[in-house]
């Protein structure tokens, strides 16, 4: 990459503003261990250097999700508290459509976090909620709902065991995110990552583990793969 590819901002960071042209999906700010201040920013700049997309930040800390509402002028902006994230400016039409399907309630927040990248990426989703294999009967009851999706995202703690059921139960691509979420030998996640690792059903993918973001731009990527760019 070029350094006409790069904007400078202050002495904090190099944009990739050629990203999206490059890969499909443009640079988005990851606010964790960033200062308020950068973080606003680093959104501003995004959307300024490529104003026919959002800007998109994760991992947002409180003081992030209560300034931007007002940091922006006239552009729409959303904040997901539970999701963390912060996007700036209007969506993209939806194209395609992506599964998103959670284990638990705790694991709305990873969900979120994919949901939130999939609208700034133009992605249609639909998010099927609390469907873990403890009571598996609400998944069977949910399938119709997912039989032409064109990927699953399927996040999932504690045994992390989910995502190899819907594997073994869909055509479309299924990807498993582990979660933090869970007891003692959970490990913050490592059981559930290992468990996805292992599964027995063939074609699985996996990201890492509360990776919402990372699962949603595989998605997307798909999506541009079956729809076109």
């Amino acid at each position: 990459m070029s350094e006409t590819e790069a904007l400078r901002v202050a002495d904090y960071a190099r944009l990739d503003i050629a990203r999206r042209d490059r890969t499909g999906v443009p640079e988005v700010v990851f606010a964790q261990a960033k200062t308020a201040a950068q973080t606003l920013r680093l959104l501003a700049e995004l959307r300024a250097s490529d104003p026919d997309a959002p800007a998109l930040a994760t991992r947002c800390p409180d003081e992030v999700l209560a300034a931007a509402p007002t940091a922006f002028g006239t552009d729409p902006v959303r904040v997901d508290e539970v999701a963390r994230t912060v996007t700036v400016g209007p969506l993209p039409p939806p194209r395609g459509r992506v599964g998103v399907l959670t284990a638990g309630t705790c694991d709305l927040p990873v969900a979120r976090e994919c949901l939130a990248t999939l609208a700034a990426l133009g992605v249609g989703a639909t998010l099927v909620d609390d469907v873990g294999v403890a009571g598996i009967g609400r998944l069977f009851a949910q399938l119709p709902r997912l039989h032409d999706v064109d990927c699953a995202l399927v996040v999932a703690g504690m045994d992390g065991a989910l995502p190899s059921v819907v594997a073994g139960l869909l055509r479309a691509p299924v990807v498993g995110v582990p979660t933090s979420v869970g007891y003692g030998v959970a490990s913050g996640g490592v059981t559930a990552l290992g468990s996805m690792l292992s599964a027995c059903a063939p074609g699985l993918t996996v990201v890492n583990i509360d990776n919402g973001f990372g699962a949603a731009v595989h998605a997307a990527k798909v999506i541009n793969a079956v729809h076109g760019d």
